[in-house]
């Protein structure tokens, strides 16, 4: 499979995201629990069909995206895949000031290449992004991805466990940055349950409590994905005035503004976001809690 990736990785962009827009739509047609869990999702958050029906292709096509960002060729970078930038100024007054900054990266758009791009422009300035990585369950992609972020430049991934979340709130009081995806169910007690979209979704408080402890501004961060060939576009806004600026806050209050900040993001692009994931299930429970 690792070689399969590599092979794939050397294919143009532009045509793989076409064939994932195909391999997007198969799925959709040939899943029926996949197709009813995807428009729950969408509807019960309020989209209509024709706001989230680009989401099929976009998922497809988010795939077909895998070899390029998971086993390129080396030296091969994403920024030239980069169509254009906004809210860049927001992003480098802090790290100029050495005060660190939070990037809250849903599942929606490209956020591999969001993470790759911004460390390929930044770490020669600011020093390399700061990460967490939890491997995948097969050795064979585990190794893949592990291998990939590693060799890309400006990337610093750690493990996610006590030792990696204390690397990382080093990292932020030392002016650094960090891109985290906020919108996975955590395990159980390293969450709370906060609205999202009018429902109860256990959230994550990692991303509030390094928001709070460390005094970093947050930003909510897309790398939008235009139509094959025309690459993507980056932006970032910040989340102003929220409990997770105020350190004396609850936390159940910081993770639903984080959630808020998460919906209008959403609400911006209901068709890059990924619909099919169990975002109200029950958490699991873990031996560790990374917390």
């Amino acid at each position: 499979m690792i070689t399969l990736f590599r092979l794939l990785a050397r294919v143009p962009l532009s045509l793989m995201q076409r064939l994932g827009t195909l391999l997007g739509w198969i799925v959709w047609w040939g899943s029926s629990g996949y197709r009813s869990r995807f428009k729950a999702n969408a509807e019960a958050a309020g989209f209509t069909p024709e706001q989230y029906r680009p989401a099929i292709a976009a998922a497809g096509a988010a795939l077909a995206e895998l070899p390029f960002l998971w086993g390129p060729p080396a030296g091969v970078g994403v920024l030239p895949h980069v169509a254009s930038w906004r809210g860049m100024e927001a992003v480098q007054a802090p790290l100029d000031e050495k005060k660190g900054a939070i990037f809250i990266t849903p599942h929606i758009g490209s956020w591999e290449l969001l993470g790759q791009a911004v460390a390929e422009r930044y770490a020669d300035r600011y020093g390399p992004m700061t990460a967490l990585y939890r491997p995948a369950r097969k050795a064979w992609m585990s190794e893949l991805v592990a291998g990939s972020r590693e060799n890309r430049h400006g990337l610093k991934m750690l493990p996610t466990n006590t030792s990696g979340v204390r690397g990382l709130m080093r990292a932020l009081k030392s002016g650094g940055y960090t891109g985290i995806l906020p919108d996975q169910v955590p395990p159980l007690g390293q969450g709370v349950w906060a609205p999202f979209f009018g429902r109860p979704a256990y959230t994550m408080t990692l991303l509030p409590r390094l928001a709070q402890q460390t005094g970093v501004r947050v930003f909510i961060a897309v790398g939008e994905r235009l139509a094959p060939g025309e690459g993507y576009a980056i932006r970032f806004e910040e989340l102003e005035g929220t409990a997770l600026s105020d350190p004396k806050a609850p936390i159940e209050a910081a993770a639903a503004a984080m959630n808020a900040g998460i919906e209008k993001l959403i609400r911006q692009l209901p068709g890059q976001y990924v619909w099919d994931y169990a975002r109200y299930k029950e958490p699991r429970a873990e031996m560790e809690v990374a917390q």
